[in-house]
């Protein structure tokens, strides 16, 4: 998930667009994404050990990968579509995805506990840099179990380098070369169906948290923007000016951002009520998309991954923004 977000949650589209080109249906479709991760073919055999860059600035040197513990479900997606699932023994409360599902939890989002990872006793830890809190991963790091951080996903140019990142760590950099072309074309086949006609939609990505009455709106910076873009459409949120990942939403910087449609996370939406409790936010009756109630709703867990599952989203975000006109 996209760094910016990932600091958010630390803290914590049926779609139209301008032109003719767009599906006008009112209420918002959840689009599934699917709930398991595909495998290469042929799983790799590592070679180890290797000695690798993090992004933290050191080099760390793997010398096993029998037991890994990744601390995203971005991250432990990646380990399991390169066909190395059976060597992890733990997950974050984010990898949802089913070949995962029964794994225990030992980190969520941003509360690491290192008593649990270390209670597995793994030959790798793989971590974002929002990984946390900074005590328990140096705990980690103090019982001699390298721990590697990947840089973040902030768009669709990520998807490669991070899963080159993660596959050389793991001693496979064949497989996380053939996986990075596997995704890269996936990705490339659903951008040459997007519509060229008509003008582009406006989409404003909102992070809702109703329990908490925690509504933003992402800008530039949110890991929103490539998505959307890709997709044919323009961030709304980004456009109008929003220089900040988040901001708070108000009704002042909702109408200037003026959007046809809401992209969300489904968790989200269901936080708020649905599409009738998304609309008694200020601001949002008074947009294109409130009006209409023109609203997407894709699942928290893969929405921002930027990963090997990435063409699943895009293709349905293009779906659902251009529906059978497309």
């Amino acid at each position: 998930m996209a760094g910016a977000l990932l600091s958010v949650l630390a803290l914590t589209l049926t779609a139209t667009g301008c032109g003719g080109s767009a599906k006008t249906s009112a209420e918002a479709a959840t689009t599934t994404v699917v709930d398991r991760v595909e495998p290469l073919t042929d799983a790799p055999r590592p070679r180890l050990p290797v000695t690798v860059d993090s992004a933290d600035g050191t080099r760390v040197t793997v010398r096993k990968a029998d037991r890994v513990v990744p601390l995203s479900g971005s991250l432990s997606e990646i380990v399991f579509t390169l066909g190395l699932g059976d060597r992890v023994v733990a997950r974050d409360i984010t990898a949802t995805f089913e070949q995962a599902e029964k794994l225990p939890v030992v980190t969520r989002n941003h509360d690491v506990s290192a008593e649990s990872v270390l209670s597995l006793r793994p030959d790798l830890v793989l971590a974002e840099e929002t990984s946390g809190p900074s005590e328990a991963m140096e705990q980690i790091r103090a019982a001699g179990v390298p721990v590697l951080v990947i840089a973040p996903a902030l768009g669709l140019e990520d998807v490669g380098p991070r899963i080159r990142a993660v596959a050389g760590a793991l001693g496979v950099p064949a497989a996380g070369k053939e996986l990075t072309d596997r995704s890269e074309q996936r990705i490339a086949v659903v951008r040459k169906e997007v519509p060229h006609d008509g003008d582009r939609p406006r989409v404003a990505f909102l992070y809702l948290r109703g329990s908490a009455s925690f509504y933003l709106i992402g800008g530039k910076g949110s890991g929103a923007t490539s998505l959307l873009e890709a997709a044919g459409a323009v961030d709304a949120g980004a456009d109008s000016g929003l220089t900040k990942d988040f901001t708070a939403i108000t009704a002042e910087a909702l109408v200037k951002a003026a959007p046809d449609a809401i992209l969300v996370m489904s968790k989200g939406l269901e936080s708020v009520g649905g599409v009738d409790g998304l609309v008694k936010i200020p601001g949002v009756a008074q947009t294109p998309a409130g009006m209409e109630r023109r609203v997407v709703s894709i699942e928290d867990g893969v929405l921002l991954n930027y990963g090997p599952r990435t063409d699943q989203v895009l293709r349905r975000l293009v779906e659902q923004l251009y529906g059978a006109d497309k």
